[in-house]
């Protein structure tokens, strides 16, 4: 229910500042004046801004609990490409790896994602979390991060709920194709690149990188590659794809597409139809210098890395498809039913050519070792979405609303490789040539393939009962509703070692490209050991399946008294049920080592989880909100099993824990909003949540490579904040160019505290995972968050500009262990430019430059470096036009 709004005046100018931040206002009213230019002025100013922005602000204003709203047009302003970048605007939100959205500083796992209010299936092979990359902002409307618990959410509810709400059937006839083209400071060079395949500009492989029929044959029968001949391994080898080798090459420009056409159409007065079809393709390079530090070795106060690659050349090439496509049909605005189709693919394509020593080929022995990687991956999503909503009238306006989503998505590494060699600096003249002192390396690992497969599967079917009444001095409405979740996943993984033990003349190992060496006229020739050549690394537990139900039902009241009090709250049940099943891929049996295990890859519970919200109206444009939810996070799908899995993002092994237990949340929210005359405004929020048992990522020493993550809970959790936000117009400052310039920000200040115990832990998760620190914030949590925004609107409507800085504080994200302390991102600065110009009603050019402070990513620990990465500064040129 709305409260009844309050209307004032809001010049031109206003409108275009309430476009650029996404903090509550009021609806815009045209100023009157008797100038007919003044008025053309009014009307160009709203085209410009597409007249979104009062909409979305209205509605923030107007949400019975604590939430943050962005609309299209705050993401154009921003000039974010995608919906993880355009939520780091958000006040208390950070952005992890470009994918993953922290909100008030607790890890993705706290947080969850709808997309149009229902559950979306997640691509990644690790986390139930659907990395938020994959949606363009080219198909959104907007953005509605919730941050205090109703009812109407998901129990799963930490930090937040992000809702990405696409966009929908137009009012009218909208036809507008855009094209762009880019680059990055970083890819003026030439960067190394490998041969792909020949569909590699569509984000498909046409099967170069795919494992040989004859291989997948033995997987398939379950024989593996267990106790094959020297024969048959060296003819299994010729099937593969050998030609990764890195080469250096110029780097193709960025460029990206996108059309859209939409109409509603009329029909005897009662009824509307409608469509809208958007469609995109984005295909951009990212060449970065990176370094990488794996194992730290103390001496005295001394540090330094006996592990490590100091020389990291990464290129990574992605090709991103998306399709939206909407149908609906309205009758007598009453009754509306909506269909969507979206289809999101994402194909990501990196290299990397690294430098480094071990503890076993250092610098003193005038040694190095060298080795690439490619990393190739597929990930798409498909979603049908049904949507009704009624209004009956002639019940007292009773409400009926109803969604139903069916959704896939699939990640596919069809062929991912790796190989190592040994640099010898055979003339010591302290430079180890690539070509001329290389030699793939003598080991049983000189090479590795990998082959992935991940299939999820979301069903989801909410409905929701409303009844409005009004007595005396009370508006009341009434919710009822309920909410049925059906998940499954299905993954898989395979790995193939390449052992040069097999070779008794290591003489034809010398060289610097695997495909050169290993030639099949050197495979014919040579002469074999005993070791086969190739090792099928395949472990019990790389094969998993998983499924959840959860059923929900809840009420929901809204009460609002006299003007001047609004209540609202209710209580939401979960039935929660979900169970992990590893298997060994050699035998397709359960990888269970007993009955104890099977029993708690098992999970269910069931409980109530109440929330209340208070508003009071201080004025007529002031409030004051208080709020209180009792929510949890659960484990994710993997996190319960035994298992030992590569993170894809980390790099490193983590071994779930049977038996992880729940996180009980109690959430606290108070906010002040002050919506101040001619749209400017300003919010004052404090927040608390006291947790119970958090779940937190652990390490344990591994003996050879990065350490191994362990996933266990912590014995208590709290987090406490606040958070400022303000929009103001400069014309305060004086008359003439003020009038069109203002400034907006936020800015969070927070603290975490996790208390762990080693005993519990090391008895939870059966391994010592000697904790350096106990007592510390919890991983991924940064102190302070600040956005601003410098913006610029002309008198003409022909010109925007806006000046967007985004920082945020240093924050954990590898916790230390052996007395190590824990390993912090440090802050990154970042600035960007964009500026729009209109030379007519129907076109559209942005220029925009990202990073411009040429920032570099870099995590440390007791001021010694453990990994960076160049960003380089990026710039883009596009051109829009609306028919």
């Amino acid at each position: 229910m709305k409260k009844p709004a309050i209307r004032f005046p809001v010049k031109p100018l206003s409108l275009a500042i309430l476009a650029t931040f996404a903090a509550a206002t009021v609806p815009a009213v045209a100023q009157e004046a008797d100038d007919e230019e003044v008025i053309e002025e009014v009307v160009a100013t709203g085209t410009r801004l597409k007249g979104t922005a009062t909409a979305v602000m209205e509605e923030r204003k107007n949400q019975a609990f604590v939430a943050d709203i962005m609309g299209a047009e705050q993401i154009s302003r921003t000039g974010d490409s995608d919906a993880a970048s355009a939520l780091r605007r958000v006040t208390g939100l950070t952005l992890v790896d470009g994918k993953f959205i922290y909100v008030r500083g607790l890890g993705e796992r706290y947080s969850s994602t709808q997309l149009n209010g229902l559950a979306v299936p997640s691509p990644d092979p690790t986390r139930n979390v659907i990395p938020l990359d994959l949606f363009p902002s080219t198909i959104i409307e907007s953005l509605s991060v919730q941050k205090a618990y109703s009812p109407s959410m998901p129990a799963s509810f930490g930090g937040g709920n992000v809702d990405i709400r696409l966009k929908t059937i137009p009012s009218d006839y909208v036809f507008s194709v855009q094209g762009q083209l880019g680059s990055n400071t970083n890819n003026f060079d030439d960067a190394y690149q490998y041969n792909g395949g020949g569909d590699d500009w569509f984000g498909e492989d046409d099967g170069t990188r795919a494992a040989p029929a004859a291989i997948v044959d033995q997987w398939e029968s379950k024989q593996f590659l267990d106790g094959i001949s020297q024969e048959e391994s060296v003819a299994l080898f010729k099937g593969l794809n050998r030609d990764y080798d890195p080469r250096l090459e110029s780097v193709d420009p960025d460029y990206k597409a996108n059309l859209s056409i939409g109409n509603s159409f009329d029909y005897d007065d009662d009824w509307r139809f409608g469509f809208l079809l958007a469609s995109g393709y984005d295909r951009s390079t990212d060449v970065s210098e990176e370094y990488v530090g794996e194992q730290p070795l103390r001496n005295g106060e001394e540090i330094r890395m006996i592990r490590f690659y100091d020389e990291v050349n990464t290129t990574e090439k992605s090709v991103k498809w998306s399709t939206l496509f909407n149908v609906g049909v309205d009758y007598n605005r009453q009754h509306r039913v909506d269909y969507s189709f979206i289809v999101l693919s994402d194909t990501r394509d990196q290299i990397r050519d690294m430098i480094g020593n071990t503890a076993n080929i250092t610098l003193s022995d005038n040694q190095r070792v060298r080795k690439y990687e490619v990393q190739y991956e597929e990930r798409k999503m498909f979603t049908n979405q049904l949507r009704g909503t009624h209004t009956f009238p002639e019940l007292g306006f009773l409400g009926f609303d109803w969604k139903y989503s069916e959704g896939r998505s699939s990640r596919d590494a069809p062929g991912n490789m790796e190989a190592r060699f040994l640099l010898e600096d055979d003339n010591l003249d302290g430079i180890y040539d690539r070509e001329t002192e290389s030699s793939l390396s003598n080991s049983t690992t000189a090479g590795r393939y990998s082959f992935q497969t991940l299939h999820d599967r979301v069903e989801n079917f909410a409905y929701n009962v409303n009844y409005p009444l009004m007595i005396d001095n009370w508006e009341m409405e009434f919710k009822a509703g309920g909410n049925f979740l059906s998940k499954t996943r299905v993954a898989d993984n395979r790995r193939l070692d390449i052992s040069t033990r097999a070779f008794t003349d290591t003489s034809i190992l010398e060289g610097y490209n695997f495909n050169d060496i290993l030639t099949d006229e050197v495979l014919d020739s040579a002469s074999y050991s005993t070791q086969n050549l190739l090792r099928d690394t395949t472990v019990a537990g790389d094969d998993y399946a998983a499924g959840q139900k959860v059923d929900a039902y809840y009420f929901e009241a809204d009460l609002f008294w006299n003007n001047l009090w609004r209540f609202s709250g209710g209580v939401r049940y979960e039935d929660f049920r979900q169970a992990v099943v590893p298997f060994d891929p050699r035998t397709n049996q359960f990888d269970l080592t007993d009955e104890a295990d099977r029993s708690q890859l098992a999970f269910q519970e069931d409980a109530f989880y109440p929330s209340l919200a208070v508003t009071y109206f201080l004025q007529e444009d002031m409030q004051l909100r208080f709020s209180y939810g009792k929510t949890v996070v659960r484990p994710d799908l993997r996190e319960v099993s035994s298992s030992t899995y590569i993170d894809p993002l980390t790099e490193n092994p983590v071994g779930g824990t049977p038996g992880l237990r729940t996180t009980s949340i109690n959430n606290f929210d108070i906010r002040w909003e002050w919506y101040r005359e001619a749209g400017n405004n300003l919010s004052l929020g404090l927040f608390y949540k006291d947790m119970d048992s958090p779940i937190e990522s652990v390490q344990s020493p591994a003996q050879d490579g990065p350490p191994l993550i362990r996933i266990a809970n912590a014995e208590t959790g709290k987090m406490y904040g606040m958070e400022v936000e303000f929009l103001q117009g400069l014309e305060v400052i004086g008359d003439g160019i003020w009038d069109n310039l203002f400034v907006s920000g936020n800015l969070t200040l927070s603290d975490s505290e996790i208390e762990l115990d080693p005993a519990n832990i090391e008895e939870q998760t059966g391994v010592s995972t000697s904790i350096t620190n106990p007592t510390r914030a919890m991983t991924g949590h940064s102190k302070w968050v600040v956005n601003t925004q410098f913006g610029y609107d002309s008198d003409n409507g022909e010109h925007s500009a806006s000046l967007v800085y985004n920082v945020f504080g240093p924050r954990i994200l590898i916790p230390g262990i052996d007395g190590f302390d824990d390993s912090f991102e440090q802050p990154f600065h970042s600035l960007d430019v964009v500026y729009k110009w209109y030379p007519d009603f129907n076109t559209t050019v942005t220029l925009k430059v990202q990073n411009m402070l040429d920032q570099e990513k870099k995590i440390e620990f007791e001021d010694t470096l453990l990994r960076s990465e160049t960003r380089g500064t990026s710039f883009s040129l596009a051109y829009r036009y609306d028919f």
